[in-house]
């Protein structure tokens, strides 16, 4: 019999002054309590119990071991009721990940709705372009970009991520508008360096198979926010999230580029530390992203602004 079950036990026989009636409670039999009790004795080194026809009481000793065992007790079932409200319910914290520019502009505020929304919830929010280990840091759920490798994570599809290219009038003005996916590599290139394959761009033209196209530029840096300010500075074309460039294109700072090629779209995924037990807020939080990245979500402005 282990520890725990033990002190039950103990606590039990202690109130009920029998060691029969405790047994029947935990379902045993009594040889099987006495032994167990006589078990805890050995171990503590004092006499727990005076046994008498009558029934058992504690000794002196007991009546403060009993003590103890009773504020372990309720210790230990005050812990089962948080892990349990926190499992099943909307309250705690939630600790969330994600990378540097999807976090400010998108991630923030939809967290700041949802915590007005779940005013229970507290949010712990990293922001890091490098891999997290989600167990060994603690996160309960990160927002993921590409396809999924085989992993023993948890995970649940969110949306699309969708990329426009795109340029300042300004430079559009002095080498011209690219016609074709081939142009491009006469152009100045804005190039994103965290993303596999970044000197080469993939774009499907109108009716056509897909075009790689190797290209260069005076900047390449693995901050979108570089590359999107760079864009704006007029210094060349940069392919970007549209999440990144929308601000931008509604200002009139940047505009659209070969905007009836296709572009590759990245898989969006929630993830999380394992596909089993998943605590309800992590389930109610994916949700609410899932509700939030469904359709054109790129385009919409964001509720609140980022820092």
């Amino acid at each position: 019999m282990d520890r725990v079950t033990s002190v039950q036990l103990f606590i039990r026989v202690v109130e009920t002054g029998s060691l029969s009636k405790a047994a029947a409670e935990f379902a045993i039999t009594q040889p099987t309590a006495t032994k167990a009790l006589a078990a805890t004795e050995q171990r503590l080194g004092a006499r727990l119990l005076h046994r008498s026809t009558r029934g058992v009481t504690p000794t002196e000793v007991g009546a403060l071991y009993y003590e103890k065992c009773k504020l372990i007790a309720r210790q230990l079932e005050e812990a089962d009721n948080l892990a349990g409200l926190l499992q099943s319910g909307l309250g705690g914290q939630l600790r969330l990940s994600c990378s540097v520019a999807f976090g400010r502009r998108v991630l923030v505020p939809l967290v700041l709705r949802y915590m007005r929304e779940q005013p229970r919830v507290t949010v712990d929010l990293a922001f890091d372009d490098r891999y997290v280990n989600l167990v060994e840091q603690g996160v309960d759920l990160a927002v993921r970009m590409g396809q999924m490798a085989d992993s023993a994570l948890g995970a649940r599809y969110l949306g699309s991520n969708p990329w426009v290219l795109v340029a300042a009038p300004a430079y559009l003005g002095e080498r011209g508008e690219p016609k074709s996916a081939a142009e491009l590599a006469g152009h100045a290139c804005l190039v994103y360096s965290s993303v596999q394959g970044d000197d080469r761009w993939r774009l499907t033209p109108p009716g056509a198979e897909p075009v790689s196209v190797s290209v260069k530029g005076p900047l390449r840096s693995n901050n979108l926010s570089a590359v999107l300010a760079a864009a704006r500075a007029g210094l060349g074309l940069a392919l970007l999230p549209w999440y990144v460039a929308r601000e931008s294109v509604a200002d009139g700072a940047v505009r659209p580029v070969l905007a009836d090629h296709g572009l590759p779209a990245q898989e969006m995924h929630a993830v999380f530390p394992s596909p089993k037990l998943v605590p309800t807020k992590v389930q109610h939080f994916i949700g609410f992203l899932q509700q939030e990245l469904q359709g054109d979500w790129w385009r919409k402005p964001p509720n609140s602004p980022a820092a």
